[in-house]
């Protein structure tokens, strides 16, 4: 009996040892597995982490003139330079970062260009969105999107210099008006003629009748509040209201008579024969529905060949229907 319970529990003890035995490769193979798992983890990590984008910080205009000193100090006595008392929005709206975004990875690797924002690397859309970030409010820029200069691959930077601007006022690259010539070159010579808008003489500027950043009326021109014509802001005595309206000038405006920015006629009319200028409108013909001359009105009597010698208030007049004196 003694025998019998003795192989029992050898054959016991046999069989426990051959199932330890069994998971012992087992376990060392998982052991194994897991130790290759967590040497490949590793590269694997570290590559993940070199391919994260860096985490840019704030470092403060005054870091920036330790590299960009002229420009700085340039800034500093520009308009922008407030742009460091805006406490409320933080380090993103203050200082050169405003408009370079942040400098921490520009400065940590010794000034590379990538991690800043150049303008004259981005595309016309991209400066004029980073400009309108800050001035797209107001009646100036409203219409910037949808301008004439727009539409026409004209940046920002085209005209306004931020760190070496000519002009204190507006930040322009050039005085006015040589920097519209840089590209209306034909209004150059319309402002040579011997009669014209004294813009050369510095007397009025481009932008006095004109709104670069666009507007809601033809050719960026500015109106009044009243949406007349930008002729008026000068020409106040034109404007009326008078008992007896010159039609011509409440419905074409000024421009069907006169050259607006020059001519060789005086007060710069569209022809230097001023009756030629009356009878485009005040004929017998169909399409004008304008009174035509007299018959009376001999042209080639000395006493008819100009209109204006009799109907002196031709702009519009309180006591004279045919617009006498």
């Amino acid at each position: 009996m003694m025998h019998i319970r003795f192989s029992k529990l050898t054959g016991l003890l046999t069989a426990v040892l051959f199932v330890f035995a069994c998971s012992l490769p087992a376990s060392a193979q998982q052991r194994k597995s897991n130790d290759t798992e967590g040497s490949s983890a590793a590269p694997a990590a570290a590559a993940a982490s070199a391919k994260a984008p860096k985490v840019s910080s704030y470092v403060g205009s005054n870091v920036c003139k330790a590299c960009h000193e002229n420009e700085f100090n340039s800034w500093e006595k520009s308009p922008h330079w407030k742009t460091t008392l805006n406490t409320r929005e933080g380090p993103s709206h203050q200082g050169c970062e405003a408009c370079h975004g942040p400098g921490g990875a520009h400065v940590a690797d010794g000034g590379d260009v990538s991690e800043i924002y150049v303008f004259s690397k981005h595309s016309t859309k991209e400066i004029t969105e980073r400009c309108l970030a800050c001035h797209a409010g107001g009646p100036q820029h409203m219409n910037t999107i949808k301008s004439v200069h727009t539409e026409n691959g004209v940046a920002c930077t085209s005209c306004h210099s931020i760190h070496h601007a000519e002009t204190a006022e507006y930040l322009l690259a050039k005085p006015q008006p040589q920097l519209c010539y840089q590209c209306h070159v034909g209004k150059r010579a319309q402002f040579n003629m011997p009669f014209h808008h004294r813009v050369n003489e510095g007397l009025i500027k481009c932008t006095d009748c004109h709104n670069p950043h666009g507007t809601e009326g033809p050719k960026q021109l500015r109106s009044a509040s009243t949406q007349d014509a930008v002729c008026f802001k000068c020409h106040m005595d034109k404007q009326g209201p008078f008992v007896y309206e010159h039609a011509p000038i409440k419905v074409s405006g000024c421009t069907t008579c006169h050259l607006v920015h020059g001519g060789p006629n005086p007060h710069m009319l569209r022809y230097s024969n001023v009756n030629l200028l009356c009878l485009q409108c005040h004929t017998t013909s169909a399409f004008s529905s304008a009174p035509g001359a007299p018959s009376f009105h001999n042209q080639a009597n000395p006493e008819f060949q100009s209109c204006i010698q009799c109907h002196s208030q031709i702009h519009g007049s309180n006591s004279s229907e045919f617009f006498f004196r």
